[in-house]
């Protein structure tokens, strides 16, 4: 059996690497692909909390505007039931 001549032992080398070359671009690709899909999720993830920010300080907006109303509609039916029990008295024989 005679040695591998230099010329075939530098192709195999060649080969080697560029086997492993290879299967390292096909890593980096896949870790770019994965960077990209985490990034769009960190952006979805910010326009959800934008968009639910926004709706929580309008439901926080109209939680005070409904208190003031309860408010108002409390002294309202307090203006009115003391009316009619001024009433009622004043009937009274």
């Amino acid at each position: 059996m005679s040695e591998p001549s230099p010329v075939e032992v530098a192709s195999k080398r060649l080969a080697l690497a560029l086997d492993a070359l290879a299967a390292a671009v096909e890593r980096r690709q896949s870790a770019d692909r994965g960077e990209q899909t985490l990034t769009g999720q960190l952006h979805a993830s910010a326009a959800d909390r934008s968009k639910l920010a926004s709706e929580l300080d309008a439901s926080a907006a109209r939680a005070k505007s409904l208190e003031a109303l309860n408010r108002e509609v409390a002294r309202r039916l307090d203006v009115a039931m003391a009316t009619i029990r001024s009433l009622l008295t004043s009937a009274e024989p």
